[in-house]
């Protein structure tokens, strides 16, 4: 990284981009799968754009941004509190947040931060709202466009976990891309989110191990708050996830059972995040996925669905039992997980969050968030798809995020954020 050169951004006051038109007013019910993961997620995009001027391309994003919010005009609301003490949206049409911004370098200087991971460069491309305390204070859809000296931008989003899961925002997205290119929305949203209440009266049918409280017996908050965050990207290509599926098969001599590339995939990085953090043997570790419920609800969630379908779903066994058995046995954890996610499953976690109103605890957890499917660089507002996109650092320190890693989409590419001591010992393990 070039000696003392500060990459610096410049910003314009930010702007409210309301809906085109009027939008329906009041309270808008989120459901309980939406309560659950409160945070903004962050990406980019960066683009050649085919304008005269970058000026231009800000427009286009403007313009097709205030007719898009039409669509979906609980995104131009505000997240309050209802009177049953849950997030709800307060559709006061008050629309998303936009800035203008510069830079005093090229496109170069972002490749090589996004090469080192440096995340507290590709920070600066998202905006964050001064002085905002929790994510009530944040707007739903936060827009920042950086222009670069050499031409083209970056589209900067900051956008609502409550909102939107992974599916949810890549069809808003897409939606954006289809009205700034004049087109109608090929997937219109579907916004009711009362077909996900709960029960009456609730029904908890299954154990929700995802919820349980976990004592930090290892000191591992204290080596997270005390050594450096490191950022790291590691490449899974077909032939190394075939070679992790056989080393799971291979050790389980019961095994009939097709192991998924998910599956494998995750039970090797729990197994090796827990040995590369050094947790004690009797430390009870969790783990936790978002898996994508959509399809597997009775009726399907109908197309377009428009806010969280995903279900938080988890394991609890100690860090002896993942770091001192072969690989064979975290895997066959994992598979038993995701073969819980059934109808009547997601709809006791429904009725567990009415009844208990309580978010997952994330001591000594893991929570593996799959984006490898999902065509988020994909976004062609007119001048193309994006050179080249990315999540800003990770909603959470215990967050692993699978991405799609090359153009054939076999590929996945893992990333993630560990102290640096414990960054240099997963690094090895993941030398397969």
């Amino acid at each position: 990284m070039a000696g003392s050169f500060q990459f610096v951004v410049t910003r314009k006051n930010p702007i409210l981009v309301a809906p085109k038109s009027e939008t329906p007013k009041g309270l808008y019910y989120l459901s309980n799968l939406d309560q659950n993961i409160a945070v903004t997620v962050k990406t980019f995009y960066y683009f050649k754009s085919k304008s005269k001027t970058n000026q231009d391309s800000y427009n286009v994003i403007k313009k097709s941004l205030s007719e898009v919010l039409v669509h979906y005009y609980p995104v131009a609301g505000r997240l309050t509190i209802s009177p049953e003490g849950k997030i709800a949206v307060n559709c006061t049409g008050e629309g998303a947040l936009l800035v203008e911004a510069e830079t005093n370098c090229g496109i170069e200087m972002i490749k090589e931060a996004i090469s080192e991971n440096r995340m507290e460069m590709l920070e600066k491309l998202v905006y964050d709202v001064p002085g905002a305390r929790n994510i009530l204070e944040i707007p739903p859809v936060v827009v920042q466009v950086t222009n670069f000296k050499c031409g083209g931008f970056i589209l900067g989003l900051g956008m609502s976990h409550n909102m939107f899961d992974g599916v949810a925002a890549a069809e808003f997205l897409n939606s954006w891309c289809e009205t700034a290119k004049c087109l109608p929305l090929s997937l219109p949203p579907f916004l009711d989110r009362t077909i996900l209440q709960p029960r009456k009266p609730p029904k908890i049918e299954f154990p929700h191990n995802e919820f349980d409280e976990i004592k930090d017996i290892s000191d591992t908050g204290k080596l997270f708050d005390e050594d450096k965050l490191v950022y790291k990207s590691f490449l899974f290509e077909p032939k190394k996830l075939e070679k992790l599926k056989t080393m799971a098969n291979e050790e389980d001599i019961n095994s009939n059972n097709k192991i998924t590339t998910f599956q494998a995939l995750t039970g090797f990085l729990w197994k090796s995040r827990c040995e590369a953090l050094r947790f004690k043997p009797n430390q009870r570790v969790k783990l936790l996925f978002a898996a994508d419920g959509r399809s597997r609800f009775i009726p399907p969630l109908p197309k377009g669905y428009c806010g969280n379908g995903i279900v938080l779903t988890g394991m609890v066994t100690s860090s002896g039992d993942l770091v001192g058995n072969p690989l064979s046995r975290s895997v066959s954890l994992v598979k038993s997980v995701v073969e819980l996610v059934t109808d009547g499953f997601m709809r006791s976690a429904i009725d567990y969050l009415e009844v208990n109103r309580t978010r997952p605890s994330m001591t000594a957890t893991l929570l593996i968030t799959s984006w490898s499917r999902l065509s988020l660089h994909k976004l062609d507002f007119g001048w193309g798809d994006p050179v080249f996109s990315g999540p800003v650092g990770l909603p959470g320190r215990e967050v692993i995020l699978f991405l799609p890693g090359l153009e054939d989409m076999k590929s996945i590419n893992v990333f993630l954020g560990l102290p640096a001591s414990a960054m240099k010992v997963f690094e090895e393990l993941m030398k397969i």
